[in-house]
């Protein structure tokens, strides 16, 4: 929700002629291109406009991939506009080995400076959930747990991510805790509920939440099963309650999207 239709089209048309780089919808052979790489948890509007310009939709599993799939069409010397969420596009390109240096952020409204050797430009974005995680917490553990272990999201800050012991998206993290010995003892930087149901899975382990106030995410909270039951007694009351319809001007697009980044193998 932290990236508007109208703010993207703003930032893009300024950032295209700022840094000379060319719309991939509209270049020409050998231009160097900035493609547009939306977050899956996004607007389908917002999938609408990477696929009208030649970009594609990520998850935080396949990110690095498809930032792969998108520099190996921009040139040699463009660039990806990523967005919502600035940290997990900072922590993937660092991953790649894309130097700091090569990374811009844009904020909406204020004077934003480009690299001339930009290969990526963070939307302001950001989980308010996995913003929370911060490096005290993280030492706060180890100094209660010599031996435990922290994962963390890639959503969270930089900071947080380097100083963890593996961070991944939550199929990761899910995968990493079960490999783990019994008696180990884990803090985990993602969402409250994930956490839960790993504690919850693994007996043999000590799972925790990194963050001690353990905030859970307001947006995840909608789809609670309570709501679910709402919805399905008012379904088989004859009712069709909070009905999603995608305006078919932006279904094409979106879907082009969606499936460039499913048709691309892991």
């Amino acid at each position: 929700d932290m990236a508007a239709l109208y703010e993207v089209e703003i930032a893009w048309a300024e950032i295209l002629e700022r840094s000379g780089l060319s719309d991939p919808a509209t270049a020409s052979e050998g231009d160097s291109c900035l493609i547009p790489v939306t977050y899956m948890n996004s607007a389908a509007e917002l999938k609408d406009f990477c696929g009208r310009h030649g970009g594609i939709v990520c998850t935080s599993s396949n990110a690095a991939g498809i930032l792969q799939w998108a520099y190996d069409r921009a040139g040699p010397n463009g660039a990806v506009l990523f967005f919502p969420d600035q940290h997990l596009g900072r922590n993937t390109g660092i991953s790649m080995g894309i130097d700091l240096e090569q990374m811009a952020v844009w904020t909406p409204g204020q004077e934003n400076s480009i690299p001339d050797d930009v290969k990526i430009i963070l939307w302001h974005g950001f989980c308010s959930v996995h913003k929370r995680f911060t490096v005290a917490q993280i030492e706060s553990f180890r100094k209660e747990n010599p031996d435990g272990l922290v994962v963390v999201h890639p959503e969270c800050p930089m900071e947080v991510v380097q100083a963890a012991d593996a961070n991944g998206s939550t199929e990761f993290i899910r995968r990493y805790v079960a490999q783990k010995s019994p008696g180990t003892k884990i803090a985990v930087g993602t969402e409250i509920n994930m956490v839960a149901r790993l504690d919850a899975t693994h007996d043999e382990l000590d799972i925790q939440c990194l963050e001690p106030t353990v905030c859970p995410c307001s947006t995840m909270y909608m789809i609670h099963p309570a709501y679910l039951l709402d919805v399905l007694e008012r379904l088989a009351e004859g009712e069709v309650p909070n009905q999603v319809i995608v305006e078919k001007s932006i279904q094409h697009g979106a879907k082009v999207a969606l499936e460039r980044m499913l048709s691309i193998k892991q």
